[in-house]
């Protein structure tokens, strides 16, 4: 579904934060690009949605390319990017906050029907959907703006760090809906820290090194690998 060719992305084009990278996200699958703080993760999903420019490579959802596009326009051919840090419009409410993210495809008809959806996959929203998303706790703001991402009936959703800050048990639920997310149709690309509850869910990743892959492969083979899993993922002589 989303095919990422030779990826350079550099900021005011001296030191590329991505080496000529490549990523395939098929279609229904979860794919988690894995890495330590600066290695690029974020940087690939900017490039993706648009909001940062690729000096060289190419990106395509679906066989169209996404290079030069506008971030509304990569929007409305199925791109939803959830950024990490849980930005939610404090001032407004849980409802107001989710018909923000269908401003692509703002019919009242599949609003209303999409974010009744989103409740019965998040109940607690639907009890809080009057509340200022402000007031929130942290795990509630998590789940709303991956709602709200799925606003727009994407076909790939694009989450980065869902479990950044968040307890153990609020981040056991958050990937629980995101399983589900999955199993209803929706492809999935996820950033995550927690290479270990990642590559639980996902079913291929990616790990980022420095700008470059290191390593791929199905999840299970990843897992079982311990001395790839301590020297690229958090072990105490890792290279990354």
């Amino acid at each position: 579904m989303l095919k990422i060719k030779d990826l350079v992305v550099s900021y005011g084009g001296v030191h590329p934060v991505l080496h000529k990278i490549n990523i395939d996200v098929p279609k229904g699958k979860i794919v988690a690009l894995l890495g330590a703080n600066g290695a690029g993760k974020s940087t690939t999903l900017k490039a993706i949605s648009g909001l940062v420019k690729p000096d060289f490579g190419t990106i395509e959802l679906e066989g169209k390319p996404l290079n030069g596009l506008t971030p509304e326009k990569i929007m409305k051919l199925g791109v939803s990017h959830v950024p990490e840090g849980r930005e939610v419009f404090p001032g407004l409410t849980v409802e107001e906050n989710l018909k923000i993210g269908a401003y692509v495809n703002f019919k009242k008809d599949v609003v209303k029907r999409n974010i009744e959806q989103i409740y019965t996959l998040f109940p607690r929203l639907a009890e809080r959907r009057n509340q200022m998303a402000g007031t929130m706790s942290g795990g509630e703001q998590q789940m709303l703006v991956i709602g709200r991402g799925l606003m727009s009936n994407p076909k790939i959703l694009m989450l980065d760090e869902p479990s950044l800050g968040l307890a153990p048990i609020i981040v056991d639920g958050i990937f629980d809906k995101i399983e589900e997310i999955n199993k209803n149709g929706t492809t999935i690309l996820l950033i995550e820290q927690n290479a270990n509850i990642a590559l639980s869910v996902c079913h291929y990743a990616y790990v980022l090194c420095v700008g470059d892959i290191v390593l791929s492969g199905p999840s299970e083979e990843i897992t079982k690998d311990k001395n790839l899993m301590n020297s690229y993922l958090g072990g105490a002589k890792g290279v990354c």
